[in-house]
Order: structure tokens, then C-alpha cells, then sequence
């Protein structure tokens, strides 16, 4: 396969760049629909008329139908795209930056999704959906699945279907809450990712951060020690990876920390721990939830970030992760590649 599309490359560039281009209005469909022309258009970057040809193609392959709610994919329009993903990875390079990412950081694996996240944001969508794939890959009998917070964490609730295994799933908040929007909160995540793969949840009612008094009264009281203890026992974390500084200013970090934060030029945030460049532990948060010590014993680790401007942020936190999984797209692992 490798050397055949080696071969298209060189005689028929135009042909994989149709392909290409074909293949991305497939993906993008599949994400968002139903979907009307101009938002899709908009969203890709195409001329309305270049679309229009395009769709056009696709409808009369029996690969898109139209509505007046606008287009959705046909059967074998998905059946098609399924397909299309694994040869696609090798056309657009995205198997190298695997197999590269993977080696770099001693990793179990490594999915990379096409685009970047920062400017595209439906490429945030792309990641949750090849997270959710990854997961029911690892789903066993029974599972205690732990889940942060923040967007891409809410666009992996947003791709969830159901478990077509039936297999018992519990989900629970692997931390408290950060007063942030409710969507992007652990506990509203958790129950939405139980909620649309046909699950159970238990939420986590506390901040994600207290004072040392606060913090030891709080975890004596009996159903929360019960729900932390089932928390530290998961069978798999999915977690994204932050910036320090944007993840400080989120919780309303004090001034001193802040500082402390600042001064140890720490890049990356994750479980309540700052990380600098080369990894080392700078600052850590007194947390309500799942610690970093915690994660050796998970069987299924699965870290969740993209974005170029992540680069940084995933850098150092994997430095950490030790045989768990990646999942972030083509912006963060181009850069990632060349640090």
C-alpha cells in the first residue's frame, strides 16, 4: 500500500489531492451532521461553487444525501469513510507522526488525527471521536472509567454512542470542580458520557480545590471517601493535558502560587500538578480526586490534547506518561515532532 500511494504521488498528485480534499468532506460531514452547504463550506474553507460540485459528485456515488435540515451521510457514505481513514493516514503522514510520538515518549499508542484544533475547531471533535473508538477498544466487562474536565474532554462526551457489548460501565469524575462553565465542569461531563453510552455515573459534589483543613474533613465524610475510593480504583482515566498559566487562572490560583508557578516556568497542568519544560513537578494543588501517584495503577490511561499551541504543555506532561495512550491531531504532533 505504502509504495503504490508513493507511486500516486509522483504520477498523480492532483488525483490524491482530490481524494484528499473528498475524503475531509466526508469527515466533516460525518462530525456535524445534518449539515447545510454553506456552513460546510464556511467551516472548510471552499468556494460555494467548488462545494457544490463536489456534493454534487458525492450525492450521485450514494455516498451523501440531502435534506432541507441539510446533508447527512448514506450508509455506505460511512461504510466508505471507515475505510478511507487507515489509507488516509499514510497519504497525509499522520502514521509517521505516530509511530515517531509513540517512540519518543515510550508510549502504548499514539492517534493522530488530521488538523489542528487551534484553527479549526472541529477538529476537536475529530480527537473525541477517535478517543471514543479508542476506548471501547479497551472496554472490559466491567469498567469504573474516570473523566476530567475542560473542551476536549466535552467534545469526547459529545462523540460518545452507546456500547453495543452492553458491558457495565460506571463513569465517574476523576476530580472536583474548577467554578467553570458547567459544561466543561468533570461532573457534567461524566454524566454525559454515561448518559449516551447507555451507562451509570456517580458525581463528585466538592471543589477541586481546598485548604489542607477543608480537604481532610471533606475526604473523611463517608460517601465521599466511598466515591474517591472508587474513583482510585478505575479501570481507565481519560484526562486532557492544560497550560499552567491558563489552568492557574482557572482556578483562581493565589497570588504567591501564581508566582511560585511562574517562576518555575512550569508549561503543562494535569491532576492539580504543574509541570516545567523537562517534566519536573513545580507546584502542586491540594485536589479533591484522582493523584498523580493514582495513574500507576490504572490499567488504561488515556491522555486527550491538540492544538499547535499544546505542544508545549504535552511535551512536558509526557515525560510523565509512561505507557499510556495520546490522543491529539496534526498541529500539536508537527510541533511536537520538531521540539
Amino acid at each position: 500500500m505504502k509504495s503504490l500511494i508513493e507511486v500516486q504521488k509522483k504520477l498523480l498528485p492532483d488525483l490524491l489531492q482530490v481524494m484528499q480534499k473528498r475524503y475531509q468532506i466526508l469527515q466533516y460531514i460525518r462530525l456535524m451532521q445534518p449539515i447545510g452547504r454553506r456552513s460546510l463550506s464556511i467551516s472548510l474553507g471552499l468556494s460555494e461553487r467548488v462545494l457544490r460540485n463536489e456534493v454534487q459528485f458525492l450525492k450521485d456515488q450514494n455516498l451523501v444525501e440531502i435534506h432541507t435540515s441539510g446533508m447527512n451521510l448514506t450508509k455506505d457514505g460511512t461504510s466508505l469513510l471507515t475505510v478511507l481513514e487507515e489509507m488516509m493516514k499514510d497519504v497525509l503522514g499522520l502514521t509517521l507522526l505516530e509511530n515517531t510520538l509513540k517512540e519518543k515518549f515510550n508510549l502504548n499508542k499514539v492517534i493522530v488525527v488530521s488538523g489542528d484544533s487551534d484553527q479549526s475547531p472541529w477538529v476537536q471533535k475529530e480527537m473525541g471521536r477517535a478517543c471514543v473508538s479508542c476506548i471501547k477498544k479497551r472496554f472490559d466487562a466491567k469498567n469504573i472509567v474516570a473523566v476530567t474536565g475542560g473542551t476536549t474532554l466535552a467534545a469526547v462526551a459529545e462523540m460518545m454512542t452507546p456500547d453495543s457489548k452492553n458491558r457495565e460501565l460506571l463513569f465517574v469524575p476523576a476530580r472536583g470542580g474548577l467554578g467553570e462553565t458547567v459544561e466543561n465542569q468533570a461532573n457534567t461531563i461524566c454524566a454525559k458520557m454515561a448518559e449516551r453510552a447507555s451507562g451509570n455515573y456517580r458525581l463528585l459534589h466538592v471543589p477541586d480545590q481546598l485548604s489542607k483543613d477543608a480537604y481532610q474533613s471533606i475526604i473523611e465524610e463517608p460517601s465521599i471517601k466511598e466515591l474517591l475510593d472508587m474513583v482510585k480504583s478505575s479501570s481507565m482515566v481519560i484526562h486532557g493535558i492544560g497550560d499552567a498559566k491558563t489552568m492557574a487562572e482557572r482556578r483562581r490560583t493565589p497570588e504567591k502560587d501564581f508566582l511560585k508557578i511562574e517562576k518555575g516556568n512550569a508549561v503543562a497542568e494535569s491532576f492539580g500538578y504543574y509541570f516545567d519544560q523537562e517534566g519536573n513537578i513545580v507546584h502542586k494543588v491540594q485536589t479533591v480526586g484522582i493523584q498523580l501517584e493514582d495513574i500507576d495503577e490504572v490499567p488504561n490511561v488515556i491522555a486527550v490534547a491538540g492544538g499547535a499551541s499544546k505542544a508545549k504543555a504535552i511535551n512536558a506532561y509526557m515525560k510523565q506518561a509512561l505507557d499510556s495512550v495520546l490522543i491529539t491531531d496534526e498541529g500539536a504532533a508537527n510541533e511536537l515532532i520538531r521540539d
